[in-house]
């Protein structure tokens, strides 16, 4: 009879360890394993379909465990070059809810203001941590970042190059509200110049087959090559400066913030600012299904008048957010096999 009980008690616990496995596994992108997260280079239609998926996993598991245990032992660096509120909050969050630790620094309490260069600072926090997370205001500093520190490191944001986890995130979003990506039309509107979000975004879109819709002002519009991409894609790509000519059509619709503090004079800025707003009046002229997506902060962009119109996703985008870099974070620090 005991040996009986005790047999129960191994398999029981047998399936039990299997299954939590095959849980862990399906909230891992495998392919990612030890590699950082650069720029949206590195993603073919696949690898986003999975992560997706593994997104998708640990919202529920969220929703239902609260706090994971998956990265428990793990420690995570959060470097912050420029000011964030949204992506370095999630960051820290979904390291917390997946179990493991994190450490954040910013720039003004660094060395950096002794005159540390950024390579040498990922030099010493590499020995501390499992990966680096990484936002600065130098295009291809993640790139640099990567190549001093051996171990993963995520792009929060590198000047006006590419903030991927944001693309990624929002992606996220209109895929689980709108229950498909392919197909659809995105209008991407107001500084695209500068707008790092849609320089990572809109190569990825292409990829699912979207028609894009490209609305800014002349001095804003999108660089030349990302459009060139885009095109060698497949992407329809439309480029103009209305957005009532493009309004009825679109599915999601992406604003951006012209950003101050990417022009060299206040004069430039001004020239500029207000270009687009969004409001109750222009909403009530959309689609009902149109989603308004915002990576924030927002300036004057968008109308606080409609923040409670269930189309508006920029409140609902932060969550999306944090489950999105729980699913990189939980792919990346995987073991590699």
């Amino acid at each position: 009879m005991f040996c009986k009980t005790l047999l129960k008690k191994r398999a029981q616990l047998k399936l039990s360890t299997s299954t939590k496995r095959s849980a862990s596994s399906s909230r891992r992108v495998k392919s990612l394993a030890g590699k950082s997260i650069i720029s949206y280079k590195q993603f073919d239609k696949q690898t986003l379909d999975e992560l997706f998926d593994v997104a998708s996993n640990l919202k529920k598991a969220v929703e239902k465990e609260g706090v994971l245990n998956d990265l428990h032992g793990k420690f995570l660096a959060n470097m912050f070059w420029e000011p964030s509120t949204r992506t370095a909050s999630s960051f820290e969050v979904a390291m917390k809810r997946l179990g493991g630790q994190v450490t954040t620094l910013y720039s003004q309490f660094s060395s950096h203001q002794k005159g540390e260069t950024l390579q040498d600072t990922v030099r010493v926090v590499k020995n501390y941590v499992d990966a680096i997370v990484i936002r600065h205001p130098e295009a291809f500093s993640a790139e640099t970042a990567h190549k001093w520190a051996k171990i993963p490191v995520i792009n929060a944001g590198d000047g006006a190059n590419e903030h991927p986890t944001q693309a990624l995130l929002d992606m996220f979003c209109v895929k689980e509200e709108l229950k498909k990506l392919e197909g659809i039309t995105f209008t991407l509107l107001g500084d695209l110049k500068f707008g790092r979000t849609v320089h990572s975004m809109a190569p990825l879109l292409a990829l699912y087959g979207c028609k894009i819709n490209l609305i800014s002002p002349d001095v804003l519009k999108m660089p030349g090559e990302y459009i060139e991409l885009l095109r060698q894609r497949g992407a329809v790509v439309e480029e103009g400066s209305d957005l009532s000519k493009v309004l009825k059509e679109t599915d999601a619709l992406y604003v951006t913030r012209v950003q101050k503090e990417r022009f060299a004079t206040e004069e430039e800025y001004n020239k500029v600012k207000g270009s687009y707003v969004i409001n109750r009046a222009l909403l009530s002229k959309a689609p009902q299904r149109m989603l308004v997506l915002h990576p924030l902060p927002r300036v004057n962009e968008i109308s606080p008048d409609i923040d409670d119109d269930q189309r508006s996703m920029y409140f609902k985008e932060p969550k999306y957010g944090m489950i999105m870099r729980m699913a990189l974070l939980n792919s990346v620090l995987a073991e590699p096999k």
